[in-house]
């Protein structure tokens, strides 16, 4: 070991790890979570949010809940909450509205709906500890919702499981849509987010929407790149997922996601840090102790930064480490594929990177392995 290397300074925890955002809503929180542990974070907005203030169907629900009372209003989001009570005012009925809620049993699905409908002046009976729907209709269920009128105010798109299961155990349910989803107005951020994903330059996506994690999986589809998109998120790329619902496109096309206890924004970026930490491998060649990040290195405490290609080489080599893997082989694993001359030189850039030209040996004519006593 080199007796002049400079003693490292503190490493944070997800340094050298390069996470996707597609959230319309609340990315900027997210994102500073995780560059506060250390990722680069790159954003791609899968989707905006249209309010419903002017639409007809909102203003339709809204009357009829006015003109025949219902028993329950079940509060889904506190944006959406008072996007309802906004677009009420704004057409003269937010007074009548108030109200008729006044007279209702309120739930709120988390405390930001629960804060929406206390800023309202009024008051919730009950609100799941977990903040899921799942728990919510279980509460609705147990305590018997048959012959009971429910307003749902939904949350950017259709909750068909919690109606159904509403209507099947005797209720009638109102859909208060307050606002919905869309594509990006530009596109082009989510496009080149898909294929950073896709040249290995990504190394967790976290969604908090399955609107999001949609829009993602149909552009890639649109533009034929579906199939790659699956394998990279399946395989190599750390999918979180704020809870189940926001998992179940992914889910749907056999993607595997981390979730947080809670389906809050701290916990998943939590999640995230925490899950990539743990599948980071670690070994020790030619006397030094390497930890692999996505897009960079640990050796001897030190943070080696490392590109796409020299880091595919590194991660094919540490696979098994001290097996030679021959420059077929490394060519394959290379970004894009490529010659054997383009493994000549990710090895060569991938020593220069490391600091340390004998962490990976050219064994002649067979290939190259990382330099690990066996």
């Amino acid at each position: 070991m080199n007796s002049d290397r400079a003693v490292p300074s503190a490493i944070l925890p997800i340094a050298g790890f390069a996470v996707g955002i597609t959230a319309a809503r609340r990315a900027d929180e997210l994102g500073a979570l995780l560059v506060r542990r250390g990722a680069t974070v790159r954003y791609g907005p899968a989707i905006r949010i249209v309010p419903l203030a002017d639409d007809t169907e909102l203003h339709a629900a809204t009357v009829t809940l006015l003109e025949d009372p219902v028993d329950i209003v079940v509060a889904t989001t506190g944006i959406g909450f008072r996007g309802w009570i906004e677009a009420a005012e704004g057409w003269g009925l937010g007074d009548e509205l108030l109200t008729e809620l006044h007279k209702v049993t309120l739930l709120a699905r988390g405390p930001k709906a629960r804060g929406a409908i206390r800023a309202a002046g009024l008051s919730e009976s009950y609100s799941p500890a977990s903040e899921s729907n799942a728990e919510l209709l279980q509460h609705l269920l147990e305590s018997g919702v048959d012959g009971q009128r429910i307003a749902m105010q939904l949350h950017g798109e259709p909750l068909p499981y919690f109606v159904d299961c509403l209507i099947e155990a005797g209720a009638e349910v109102i859909e208060v849509p307050v606002y919905r989803w869309v594509g990006p107005s530009d596109p082009g951020p989510l496009d080149r987010l898909i294929d950073a994903v896709l040249d290995g330059s990504i190394d967790a996506m976290p969604f908090t929407s399955a609107p999001a994690a949609a829009s993602m999986l149909a552009m890639a589809k649109r533009t034929g790149r579906l199939a790659a998109l699956v394998d990279a998120l399946t395989h190599r790329v750390l999918v979180a997922c704020v809870g189940p619902i926001t998992a179940a496109p992914l889910a749907a096309l056999g993607i595997p996601t981390v979730q947080p206890e809670r389906a809050r924004i701290g916990a998943l970026a939590r999640t995230v840090a925490e899950s990539l930490v743990a599948r980071s491998p670690r070994l020790c060649a030619a006397g030094r102790q390497i930890e692999l990040r996505g897009q960079a290195a640990i050796v001897d405490g030190h943070l080696c930064e490392v590109a796409p290609a020299p880091m595919a080489v590194l991660r094919a080599l540490a696979a098994e480490p001290g097996r030679v893997v021959s420059r077929r082989e490394l060519t394959s694993a290379l970004p894009g594929g490529g010659e054997e001359h383009a493994v000549e030189t990710a090895i060569g850039r991938l020593r220069t990177s490391l600091g340390e030209g004998k962490l990976v040996q050219t064994v002649v004519k067979r290939g190259y392995r990382l330099a690990v006593e066996r």
